[in-house]
């Protein structure tokens, strides 16, 4: 053998011997370094045999059958764990479908990372026509927290880091993470891949409040003749619930949750204000914010939602670009919620006054007369049902199952239910957030089952459930504890609208009728058609009794909604009358 046969040979005996590793292992090892234990998404290419690999690495892989609902999911599971959300799509459409649920999570500050499979650079950049060819990172930015773009399998260890990090760090949100093709199949050094990796260390860390901004915000409360606090579903995602529950019993404050927040002391505790909302809105004198916004949900902090009684607003948000972004806020408290109701919770124990009997007395009295007001619209056994009766029914489901998890969306059947159903624990309700967005419902059910392993009420509007209605197979394919009550008025709001030309159906009105169940059963779940509360009653009973995948549908009459529920306000009305 000759001496140069001889190099060529050792080399090859030595490069036999060096263990290789790729892309794909790379992200996966990078995600479960990370304590990443579930993705969601659609395969597809080129992300197909990433989802395969990360499955047969240990990782649960959710495959649903559109991506925005796959990130609804994830976005749930953010918010449900305070870890970030995956959700894995693929190029162009796919990533747009996934884009929605993004921007959603990032304006209702929900942990999440959209991992998407792209096109080359080289390609995208000379615009030459690649298959789904499309500028993603660029389109993704304004849109959330977050974006970046790997490019070097050596760089994926250091991509997964940032991304995680900025999704829970300081104000939660929505992450992009760009993934071209050619990235999967590199090949590098595993020793050197391994060593890349990166295990993000102390993501989000607490952030104290200065002493003198919780000094100046005790002595605005100490001056409150009638105070409010107002929990947001920040003061839900921050999962400081003993340290609030004890803020506010020591204290002695009313309080009103927002939706997302119920739960986190039973709506039907003493100082809770959630029936005597406009009351307390209009009559309170100083408001305290903690973890929510002023945004339209609250009218702003402004109009005659809140009465002319002068207003002193005190803000708990870690985020210090929130304060004044619609009125003056005259105590500030920047930090993590844990941190500063902590820190509020010490200065009342060293010295307070509870607020006044006369207070409390009106706030008790409002709330009796509310109460009695609504309860015998809950008590009517009509057929068919209004949303009311329906509502009443399933206000019992949940006193009697305070863990299970209530998912909620539609017009009526959302801004009914706020009011109806009482929460008993936190994080137990989930809806459509800050905007108002119809569609959450299915994938929000699958990730809420998911995560929590609990039995998940999915209480939908018929127009609502539209938009996410074929992940029913996915609940079947998984064999998840989702019980679905769609309401079913046949139409969007109602189902009475009519073409006046004769021509078409109105425009807000479905096939009358419709059986929603009947999809339930065509992948192996339950159906049953409810049209009275008794049967609605008993119906969701057996279903979560049984952990099966059920959708019941419950006959609504027609003529039971409002136009946008409670917000047809925003709906603008013509006022100009063509002329025949």
């Amino acid at each position: 053998m000759s001496a140069v046969a001889q190099v060529i040979d050792t080399n090859s005996a030595i490069e036999a011997e060096v263990e290789l590793t790729d892309g794909f292992h790379l992200v996966i090892d990078a995600l479960k370094l990370n304590g990443i234990e579930t993705i969601y998404g659609v395969p597809g290419i080129p992300i197909t045999d990433l989802g395969r690999m990360a499955q047969a690495e240990g990782i649960r892989v959710i495959s649903f059958r559109h991506e925005q609902n796959a990130g609804n999911a994830a976005a749930i599971a953010g918010f449900l764990t305070k870890k970030p959300g995956i959700c894995l799509t693929v190029s162009a459409p796919g990533f747009l479908n996934g884009l929605t649920a993004l921007a959603n999570a990032t304006t209702n500050c929900f942990p999440m990372i959209l991992i998407s499979g792209s096109s080359e650079r080289e390609i995208v950049d000379l615009q030459q026509g690649d298959y789904e060819e499309m500028d993603q990172l660029a389109i993704a930015k304004p849109l959330c927290k977050a974006a970046f773009r790997v490019l070097h399998a050596e760089d994926i260890g250091i991509g997964v880091a940032r991304a995680i990090r900025a999704a829970v760090s300081g104000r939660p949100g929505g992450v992009y993470l760009d993934l071209p093709a050619k990235l999967f199949s590199q090949v590098v050094d595993a020793e050197k891949g391994a060593k890349s990796l990166v295990k993000v260390i102390d993501a989000a860390p607490d952030q104290l409040p200065a002493p003198s901004a919780v000094e100046r915000a005790l002595e605005v409360l100490k001056s409150a003749k009638k105070p409010l606090i107002i929990l947001g579903k920040g003061a839900a995602y921050a999962q400081a619930d003993e340290t609030i529950r004890e803020f506010i019993e020591t204290s002695g404050i009313p309080f009103l949750p927002m939706s997302m927040a119920k739960g986190l002391l039973p709506d039907t505790h003493p100082l809770s204000a959630g029936a005597a909302r406009s009351t307390v809105l209009k009559d309170s004198d100083v408001v305290l914010l903690v973890g929510a916004r002023l945004n339209w949900l609250l009218s702003h902090g402004k109009g005659k939602t809140w009465g002319d009684a002068p207003k002193k607003f005190i803000q708990v948000d870690i985020e210090p670009k929130e304060m004044d972004s619609n009125v003056e806020i005259v105590a500030p408290l920047v930090g993590d919620i844990g941190s500063v109701v902590s820190a509020l919770l010490d200065g009342v124990k060293a010295g307070w006054t509870a607020p006044s009997d006369a207070w409390i007395g009106e706030i008790k009295a409002r709330k009796e007369v509310n109460i009695a007001k609504m309860s015998q619209r809950l008590l009517k056994n009509s057929t068919p049902m209004d949303f009311h009766s329906a509502l009443g029914a399933l206000k019992q489901v949940i006193k009697e199952r305070p863990d299970a998890i209530l998912v909620n969306e539609g017009a009526n059947t959302l801004d009914l239910a706020r009011g109806v159903i009482d929460m008993y624990q936190p994080r137990k309700r989930l809806d459509v957030g800050t905007w108002g967005v119809m569609g959450i419902g299915m994938g929000f059910a699958v990730g809420a089952a998911v995560e929590t392993g609990k039995p998940v009420l999915a209480v939908e509007g018929d127009s609502a459930f539209g938009f996410s209605g074929m992940e029913v197979e996915t609940i079947c394919r998984y064999e998840l504890p989702v019980c679905i009550v769609v309401f079913n008025n046949n139409g969007i709001y109602r189902g009475l609208d009519t073409d006046p030309t004769g021509r078409d159906p109105g425009t807000t009105v479905f096939v009358k009728g419709s059986r929603y169940d009947k999809m339930m059963e065509a992948f192996g779940g339950v159906g049953y058609n409810a049209t009275t509360p008794d049967e609605l009653k008993r119906f969701v009973d057996e279903a979560m009794n049984s952990g099966r995948p059920t959708l019941i549908n419950a006959v609504i009459d027609p003529a039971a909604g409002s136009e946008s529920g409670n917000i047809g306000s925003l709906n603008p009305q013509s006022v100009v009358k063509k002329k025949s």
